[in-house]
C-alpha cells in the first residue's frame, strides 16, 4: 500500500492521462496496477461541501456528508491510479458507466477519515473493456462508506463480452419532477467537485470529444436524484449511467419505491438506479 500525505491535484493528473492516452491499447486481459493508495487523514473542505450541496440540491448545512460526497473526496486518488503509465486504459474517452455505493452510518461533515482506492479488475464489455475502481472510507478503523465504480474504454470486441449485457427495459416510472438545466451547470459542479473534465465545461471543449454541447457530470445526475429522493443514513445505492445529459436541457425525474430514473423529453433514459436501507 502506498500512503499519500494529501489528496492529489486533479488538473495535472488529467493532463498526464490525456498525454498518455494515445499510447494505450485497451484489452480486458491487460495487466493493471495492484497498488492500493491510502490517504490516512482526510477532511471535507466546508466551502466546497457547501457549494456541492447547493449545486446538487442537498439540504445546506446538514452536518453530515451527502451519500455521494465521499466519491468526490476519493476521485483525485482514483485519478492518480487511472492516469498512470501502468493503467492500461486511455483516460481520454473513458466513460463512467455505473456506481454502487454503501454508506453504513451518518458521516459527520467535520469528521476525519481514512480513504483507500484500488483497481479491482478489468472486465470485458460488449463495447470494450471496463475497469472497476473500489474506494473505501474509514472512521476509527471501521469501513463507513465504500463504492465500486466502473469505467468503460470503448474499442472493438469479438462480441463475446460477459459484461454490459442487453438491458431489460421497463415502463417509465411515475414522473416526480422536471428540471431545466442551464449551460453553466457543468462548470458549477466542476468547481464544487474538482472534476473539470473539458466535456462538462463548454460546447467548444466538448465538441472535440464528439458531443454537440457540454455534458452534465454523471455523478451530478445521481446526486441530484438522491437529493430529491431522500436517503436513510445507512443506505445502499446502485446507479447505471445510460446516456449523456446535454447542457442546456430538460430532464424528468421519475421514482417509485426504491427505484429512480432520469429521462429526456423523448423518453430516452439517462440514468437508472435504486436506493434502499443498508
Amino acid at each position: 500500500m502506498a500512503t499519500l500525505t494529501r489528496s492529489p491535484a486533479l488538473a495535472p493528473l488529467l493532463a498526464r492521462g490525456a498525454l498518455l492516452s494515445p499510447f494505450k491499447r485497451p484489452r480486458p486481459d491487460a495487466d493493471f496496477p495492484r497498488t492500493r493508495l491510502e490517504l490516512p487523514r482526510l477532511r471535507a473542505d466546508p466551502a466546497r461541501l457547501s457549494a456541492y450541496e447547493r449545486v446538487c440540491g442537498f439540504p445546506a448545512g446538514a452536518g453530515t456528508l451527502p451519500p455521494t460526497y465521499p466519491h468526490v473526496l476519493g476521485f483525485p486518488t482514483a485519478m492518480r491510479l487511472m492516469s498512470g503509465r501502468d493503467f492500461p486504459l486511455p483516460l481520454l474517452g473513458l466513460v463512467h458507466t455505473s456506481i454502487a455505493l454503501t454508506r453504513r452510518a451518518a458521516l459527520p461533515a467535520d469528521g476525519e477519515y481514512g480513504l483507500t482506492v484500488h483497481i479491482d479488475a478489468l472486465v470485458p464489455h460488449r463495447r470494450g473493456t471496463e475497469a472497476a475502481v473500489v474506494t473505501r472510507m474509514r472512521s476509527g478503523g471501521d469501513v463507513v462508506w465504500e463504492s465500486r465504480s466502473t469505467y468503460l474504454a470503448r474499442h472493438r470486441t469479438d462480441g463475446r463480452a460477459c459484461a454490459g449485457a442487453a438491458r431489460q427495459e421497463h415502463a417509465p416510472l411515475p414522473a416526480r419532477a422536471e428540471w431545466r438545466l442551464d449551460g453553466g451547470l457543468g462548470r458549477r459542479y466542476g468547481a464544487a467537485s474538482g472534476d473539470r473534465n473539458p466535456i462538462h465545461l463548454h460546447p467548444l471543449t466538448a465538441r472535440p470529444f464528439g458531443f454537440p454541447r457540454a455534458v452534465a457530470h454523471g455523478m451530478w445526475t445521481v446526486a441530484r436524484c438522491l437529493a430529491e429522493h431522500g436517503t436513510p443514513q445507512a443506505v445502499a445505492v446502485r446507479a447505471e449511467f445510460r446516456a449523456p445529459v446535454l447542457l442546456p436541457g430538460t430532464v424528468t425525474y421519475g421514482a417509485e419505491g426504491g427505484r429512480f430514473e432520469l429521462l429526456d423529453a423523448r423518453g430516452r433514459v439517462h440514468l437508472t438506479g435504486s436506493v434502499y436501507p443498508a
